[in-house]
């Protein structure tokens, strides 16, 4: 429901255009404001790409604003008598000054290395994040730098690098043109989508059906999305690349594959035939729990819809399978030439195309230093943090920057982590909150409210589910004192560039950025639209590009123009997967995520309206499950694996798959010394206390914290 609240209040009332910016929709906004506040936040039915669709999520933007746990100013940790810890407020110039003197003090001393970086997930939903970070790491050159992607969409990376020469070309499901949908692993009407930019999702969905489309939801769980699908097929966590794999195959025994149009330009399909002959829908059905027949029937309906789509998300990025997962997939919509189709999956041409500005990605370069764990796009993965600060020797982290994360609550075995920052000699967070990790920081530098600044979406418009561009002018004038992000970061590199005697010159403002960018795109200068950001301000609901088109070859960044499928890496990590289910597998319970429309990882708690109703961090569990543990609905059981354990309220669900349990992410905020009142009230348990840092997908060094091994007894 929108927001609206009533007064007999006479001042003026404005009326701003703006994009959400807090989940991957990109929903467009009417806020009205009255003075310094906020009365009102509906949908824009002007935006060609939300179309009036808003979830609750948006009306939060007005708490987020109003929180008063959210700091306006920069503060230090003190210690105060009997070895209290005390947060005091200080200039920008101290803290600005003290943070740049520890980092470059700690590399001196230490080498670059001895300084690791973290980036949180909000960082792609603010653009000046974005543009400006380098301005300061770029004196830091340092091997630990770590981020959200590796517990996340690295998969989704590395396939687009190898199939298609860029981390960023992720084909896009075209829902609103197609006629049957393969969808593993993914709950977008909770999630408004992941690497698909796609508000307005159920309604999409219902037309989709209503035209005569089939979707079927591939799911341990019963989900939101599932409840809406033509079809449910419940999986046993971290199978999916056995079914994805037996699909394939039949599509190649059955002589079903046709990559059509991409054949001219697409190699290898003849190796990966033979690389799978022997994963047949009965190998995959003994251990996946869905049966050959099935299996084959799913084959065959994609082979001869006139339009498919196959896509796949959390569920199956996140696992140990993960990155396997995502390249049979998007094999099977290359053998069935629903790639760069209308209908099928295809890819964007974004108004600012940072496939012309950003680096197309690397892998392996170098290695982290305790378990030798690969790079990807010069990141480690983030479940080796801990490691590499407790661990001494040359290189080890002492000083550490996060900028808008929680990876004490976000990364595999949080409290590993939690004890670990407490080594560090040095930590600083660029966050507005005193949260689970930056109670650990000695200095925090909290950025502008997101109403206080102009963004634009570089993130999620190369994932949307159209081509539409807009920008968004801040709501209300930045305070007096306060810095944005991107001023943050150009006053920390001048700093630096100081003390090393280095150069330095400030980068432009975002926006300037932007416009460049604009100027520069495929609707720029040499398009007849002329875009630039002039343009779109005198458009603020935003400009539609329209539908999404065939590229193919010419968007490919394959240094030969072609499509290689035979990817050397996951035809070799075929060999594991053949392997672990040859040998069987234990019967432990299976651990899932599970997501709701109201949350977006660690960051959505600290808000009524966002975490009122029913209690939402419990074990959904199958009734059988329970009878089998003499569990009664609503007991405390303890749920445990390798890494920890924790205690929370059982829940019983046949929406659940036996033998399966979900517990919802972001949660945990029970720990001492936070400053976050309304999720400290609804504190709940973590699931990262449970997930292990030592199960990754061996592939990549992604985190699978989906199919973990579990035991739950009552407590």
């Amino acid at each position: 429901m929108p927001l609206t609240l009533h007064s007999h209040d006479t001042s003026e009332t404005r009326t701003h255009y703006r994009a959400c910016h807090l989940c991957e929709a990109i929903c467009g906004l009417v806020i009205e404001t009255r003075d310094e506040e906020v009365i009102s936040i509906k949908g824009d039915p002007n935006d060609p790409l939300s179309r009036g669709h808003i979830c609750p999520k948006a009306i939060a933007l007005k708490d987020i604003h109003e929180d008063p746990d959210r700091l306006r100013g920069p503060v230090k940790k003190v210690t105060a008598g009997a070895g209290e810890v005390e947060w005091q407020a200080i200039s920008w110039e101290e803290a600005l000054d003290t943070t740049a003197e520890w980092l470059v003090a700690i590399t001196r001393e230490h080498g670059v290395n001895a300084l690791g970086i973290y980036m949180g997930n909000p960082t792609v939903h603010n653009y000046g994040m974005m543009t400006h970070q380098g301005q300061l790491f770029r004196h830091f050159r340092t091997d630990n730098r770590f981020s959200a992607t590796s517990v996340d969409q690295l998969p989704h990376h590395l396939v687009a690098l190898w199939l298609f020469g860029h981390k960023l070309m992720f084909p896009i499901p075209d829902i609103d043109r197609s006629d049957y949908f393969l969808m593993l692993g993914a709950n977008p009407v909770a999630s408004n989508g992941s690497i698909w930019t796609v508000p307005d999702i159920r309604n999409r969905i219902k037309a989709f059906k209503q035209r005569g489309g089939k979707l079927v939801v591939v799911d341990p769980r019963r989900t939101e999305t599932a409840a809406l699908a033509s079809e449910h097929l419940f999986i046993t966590p971290g199978t999916d690349a056995l079914f994805l794999a037996a699909v394939l195959q039949t599509l190649f025994a059955e002589k079903l594959a046709d990559p059509d149009h991409l054949g001219a330009f697409t190699s290898g399909l003849d190796t990966v035939a033979d690389a799978l002959a022997d994963l047949t829908p009965e190998f995959a059905a003994a251990h996946c729990g869905i049966d050959a027949n099935t299996i084959r029937t799913v084959a065959r309906e994609l082979a001869a819809a006139g339009a498919a789509i196959c896509y796949g998300r959390m569920g199956v990025s996140t696992q140990r399978y993960g990155t396997l997962c995502q390249w049979l997939i998007q094999v099977i919509n290359i053998a069935t030439g629903n790639l760069d189709k209308p209908g099928g999956s295809l890819f964007t041409l974004p108004a600012v195309d940072q496939m012309q500005s950003v680096s197309p990605g690397g892998f392996g370069r170098h290695t982290s230093r305790v378990r030798g764990l690969p790079e990807f796009d010069r990141e480690l993965p983030a479940s080796t943090m801990a490691e590499e600060i407790t661990t001494p020797g040359e290189g080890q982290i002492r000083a550490l920057f996060t900028a808008a994360g929680n990876p004490v609550l976000s990364t595999p075995n949080g409290r590993q982590l939690d004890a670990a920052l407490d080594q560090l000699d040095f930590m600083v967070s660029l966050d507005p909150y005193i949260n689970e990790t930056t109670r650990h920081a000695d200095i925090i530098l909290p950025p502008t409210s997101p109403l206080e600044h102009d963004h634009y979406d570089l993130a999620f418009h190369v994932n949307a589910m159209r081509n539409t561009t807009r920008f968004s002018e801040p709501v209300f004038d930045k305070p007096e004192g306060a810095l944005h992000d991107w001023e943050i970061f150009n006053a920390l590199a001048a700093r630096v560039a100081a003390a090393l005697g280095t150069e330095h010159q400030d980068a432009p403002a975002p926006d300037r950025i932007i416009d460049f960018g604009l100027k520069l795109g495929p609707y720029g200068d040499q398009h007849p639209l002329k875009l630039d950001l002039a343009r779109l301000r005198d458009n603020p609901s935003g400009i539609d590009l329209g539908p999404l088109q065939s590229q193919l070859p010419e968007r490919l960044r394959t240094a030969d123009k072609t499509i290689n499928c035979a990817s050397a890496k996951p035809l070799a990590d075929l060999e594991r997967l053949r392997e672990e289910f040859s040998a069987g597998r234990d019967d432990d319970l299976r651990l899932i995520g599970r997501r709701h429309v109201r949350s977006n990882n660690s960051w959505m708690h600290n808000y009524h309206r966002l975490v009122k109703g029913p209690e939402r961090c419990t074990l959904l569990m199958h009734p059988e499950d329970m009878a089998l543990r003499n569990l009664q609905d609503g007991m405390d059981v303890t749920l445990r694996s390798r890494a920890g354990e924790v205690r929370v309220a059982v829940e019983g669900s046949t929406d659940m798959m036996p033998g399966v349990v979900s517990l919802p992410h972001g949660f945990g905020h029970h720990r001492s010394g936070m400053q976050v009142t309304t999720a400290s009230q609804h504190a709940g348990v973590s699931c990262n206390d449970v997930t292990d840092e030592l199960a990754l997908d061996a592939l990549s060094g992604n985190a699978a914290v989906n199919g973990v091994p579990v035991s739950v007894t009552a407590a």
